[in-house]
């Protein structure tokens, strides 16, 4: 995978105080474009490239001739001259690479055709199942049946409650409601936009046995399960698992040595949601309420109860989700606010602070699902006050400070009500695409997103906010700009790279991820989104942050932006649970263009 021999001799020459490589050097969309979409490259070069290059098939055919046009924005340094190759009257489907030909530089394969992104949504399960509590079916081992002991529940401290199941985190084995009730809700709104893309090759462990059931849903029925524990009566809800405790090294989940007052590989804490400041040591949360727990929660379980009836046929489970929807958005209510993750020792949490968009995506589901004109009219009030409040516009903001990262409420909400308010739901979403692109006009890559820690998880976002636009407006004129987002994605960056593991296969992607299964086991595993691009500037300050290996990328890093596939660096090369099911309605979207 990582063998690009130019690119080996660039880094080489570069370690050993040589100068940068002068290039040109090609990024493309490595995991291919569709027939009838704009296709792109970037070519970037220290010295003016005065070459044309070729587009050539995979019979070794020359197929078309490109040649580059000159960039008006520059990049982010490295390099001074930045070229786009235009290949979009190219409509035959195939295998084809992009040479210089004068050069001989040449991009890793790519294909093109309508069937590119089928079934990679099944892709992502698969990583998901792989970071499943409980029983893990690609360990094929049961962990964590402990989870937990109280703390700041309704019970005396350190009383067992049935918190097992769930997913996984990131590379940690940590549990957040903040993050699983999202990925829960995700992927349900991703089979209904899309149920003709899910296949069924799992039963609802994760074994490789068909079930009869879609395998997007048995992976969300797992988050169901375990929000539905989450919330043992109707005033308590359980909102996060461990702590950074968990952080002492790589471990395998069923071998956990990270100790919480209960020796080791034994219980974990169960933080209650109580709407208050928590924390066991100095860096306290700022919570003011549970709302943004409850609403999303909720969203999923309202969801849930009308997959269930209608495509599961399972009545009994539909309506325990119905009535602990219910009753989770009269907890929202009750105590609005938002709830962030707990820290033992680090300064590092899930800083959330918004709350407004969770309880008018739960509202809208529920009134999909019961009729009821009160949760109609809620939606409304919450969907006003959620207005236009995201990341989008800023160019830093605190770690998940506005999470989701889309509002799924919005798109919910917008064939309930009248036209005029769907216009206004519609012009919150275009606000958000219009400062991305603004944002984006300024460099070549046309990528506009701030590179805050978890920057992919913000470009799968806008991504998924410009597919819902779409199908709100049926304006396409964000559309390009969207296969642009996406491209970046799977290599048209400044290091040649997929930010998926394994995909393609065949291509640059990340191996030496942060996590410890691949610590421990040296096993690759596909689909997970990793972290992402930061700033340079956040890189160089985050704690316990370290190289491991010579960077592979080091010609192509710059002082605005770096990235690494290096295992010591936790920011950028994680793959998150969150980050990967927050994908899916993306993947999902292309993969439905195979039916055109």
């Amino acid at each position: 995978m990582k063998q690009f021999i130019f690119l080996l001799l660039s880094i080489g020459q570069f370690l050993m105080g040589n100068e940068i490589p002068q290039g040109p050097f090609i990024r493309i969309n490595q995991l291919g474009y569709l027939l009838d979409e704009h296709k792109k490259a970037i070519v970037f070069s220290n010295t003016r490239v005065n070459e044309v290059f070729q587009l050539i098939d995979d019979k070794n055919k020359v197929v078309a001739t490109l040649r580059p046009i000159k960039s008006k924005q520059k990049g982010w340094g490295t390099f001074k001259n930045y070229y786009e190759l235009d290949f979009s009257h190219v409509t035959v489907k195939g295998t084809y690479f992009i040479k210089a030909k004068k050069s001989n530089s040449r991009s890793k394969l790519f294909k093109i055709g309508n069937d590119v992104y089928k079934q990679k949504s099944e892709v992502l399960l698969g990583f998901m199942r792989q970071q499943r509590c409980g029983y893990n079916p690609y360990f094929d081992m049961v962990c964590h049946q402990r989870d937990g002991r109280s703390a700041y529940g309704p019970m005396p401290e350190g009383t067992f409650v049935d918190a097992s199941g769930g997913w996984h985190d990131a590379g940690d084995q940590l549990k957040y409601l903040i993050t699983g009730s999202y990925a829960t809700a995700h992927m349900l709104m991703a089979y209904e936009l899309y149920p003709d893309t899910f296949e069924d090759r799992v039963n609802a462990l994760g074994q490789p046995r068909p079930n009869g059931i879609a395998d997007v849903l048995d992976e969300a029925k797992w988050g169901l399960d375990w929000i539905l524990k989450l919330h043992p009566d109707t005033d308590q809800l359980i909102h996060q698992i461990a702590d950074d405790r968990d952080h002492i090294g790589w471990k395998m989940p069923d071998e956990d040595s990270s100790d919480y007052g209960w020796g080791k590989n034994s219980y974990r804490v169960a933080y209650f949601a109580t709407g208050e400041p928590q924390g066991l040591n100095k860096y306290k949360s700022e919570a003011s309420g549970v709302s943004n727990l409850a609403g999303r929660s909720a969203a999923a379980l309202a969801l849930a109860s009308r997959i269930w009836l209608r495509d599961v046929k399972d009545s009994v489970f539909a309506q325990n989700c119905l009535e602990a929807a219910k009753s989770l958005y009269r907890l929202g209510k009750e105590k609005e606010g938002f709830q962030q993750g707990n820290s033992y020792g680090a300064p590092y949490r899930y800083s959330e602070k918004t709350w407004a968009d969770d309880m008018e995506w739960g509202a809208a589901e529920l009134y999909k699902s019961t009729g009821n004109s009160s949760y109609l009219k809620e939606a409304k009030e919450y969907a006003l006050k959620a207005n236009t409040i995201s990341w989008m516009p800023k160019d830093s903001v605190g770690h998940y400070e506005y999470y989701p990262f889309v509002n799924l409420g919005h798109f919910a909400l917008h064939d309930l009500v009248d036209e005029n308010f769907q216009n206004t739901l519609a012009a919150y979403y275009k606000s958000g695409l219009e400062d991305n692109l603004k944002r984006a006009s300024k460099n070549a890559y046309n990528i506009g997103v701030p590179f805050i820690w978890c920057s992919n998880n913000l470009l799968s976002s806008l991504i998924t906010q410009g597919i819902l636009y779409e199908k709100m407006t049926g304006d396409k004129s964000y559309h390009q700009f969207l296969v642009e987002q996406r491209d970046w994605l799977f290599g048209r960056n400044p290091w040649g790279t997929s930010m998926f593991t394994k995909m393609p296969e065949t291509g640059e992607y990340p191996m030496d991820v942060h996590t410890s299964t691949w610590a421990l086991t040296g096993k690759e595993l596909a689909g997970g989104l990793v972290d992402g691009p930061v700033y340079a500037s956040i890189f160089n300050s985050l704690k316990g942050l370290r190289m491991d290996n010579p960077d592979e990328f080091e010609a192509f890093q710059n002082e605005f932006v770096v990235y690494h596939d290096d295992i010591g660096d936790y920011s950028t090369n994680e793959p998150t649970m969150d980050g990967t099911a927050g994908s899916i309605i993306m993947m999902a979207h292309w993969a439905d263009q195979n039916k055109n």
